[in-house]
């Protein structure tokens, strides 16, 4: 039905439990398709990147990527060498979730950065002086991002969750400042009440970030590879 979003993911399905249903766009993470999609990538956040979590990480014996792995390439070097057929296939897909999901009695979000960290309001949708969010204002978008001072103050419907990692403390604090929300991963079983002198949520409930409370950190559970974390991304 979709060619470049998705609803399946075990994360954002835990949206439905409070009326809305998560659409998400997995392009391969950093430089993996030979395109880099997360200019501000670190070495732990490389190592702990949820592109291997669940399904994408499944790979058979004596093979070495999957089908989830090589789907999530192509939509990449799509973006990149076909950039206004990506855009026209995007407004497709999304229109088409709008309409899958208020049929089912659902709020339809959209989520563009699930595994990247591209800066979605830089690019105008063929034929129109609009970006995306632009084009659909009546419909919330969402994304974790490392990239300071991009230009979304005026797209009230995009909203962004700053991510710490091992290196950019600094840009944390500045983050802060400029009013965002922090997304911390934690390795403990328990997640502590409060981190940096703001109070820490269970991000780990929904995905809906839009809707935790301003001043908050996000705090996130280590999954997968990041149980293992020595680089510092994970606190």
């Amino acid at each position: 039905m979709f060619k470049l979003l998705s609803s399946a993911n075990p994360k954002t399905l835990k949206s439905k439990k409070k009326g809305y249903l998560t659409f998400i766009l997995h392009l391969a993470p950093s430089d993996l398709s030979g395109y880099d999609t997360c200019p501000k990538a670190t070495h732990g956040c490389r190592l702990a990147c949820l592109n291997t979590a669940g399904r994408g990480g499944m790979i058979k014996a004596g093979e070495v990527t999957n089908v989830i792995q090589l789907a999530r390439i192509r939509k990449t070097k799509y973006f990149f060498e076909d950039r206004n057929g990506f855009l026209i296939d995007l407004v497709s897909d999304i229109t088409k979730a709008i309409k899958y999901a208020e049929a089912r009695g659902f709020t339809p979000v959209f989520r563009l950065n699930g595994t990247s960290d591209i800066s979605w309001e830089k690019y105008k949708i063929p034929g129109t002086d609009t970006n995306i969010f632009q084009l659909f204002p009546d419909y919330q978008f969402y994304d974790y991002t490392k990239v300071l001072n991009r230009k979304v103050n005026d797209i009230v419907n995009y909203h962004l969750t700053f991510s710490r990692a091992e290196n950019n403390q600094g840009a944390v604090l500045k983050a802060i400042a400029q009013g965002y929300n922090i997304a911390v991963v934690f390795k403990t079983k328990q997640l502590p009440s409060e981190y940096l002198g703001l109070p820490v949520i269970n991000a780990d409930d929904t995905d809906l970030r839009f809707l935790d409370p301003k001043g908050s950190i996000s705090g996130l559970y280590a999954k997968g590879k990041a149980r293992k974390d020595t680089s510092g991304f994970v606190v």
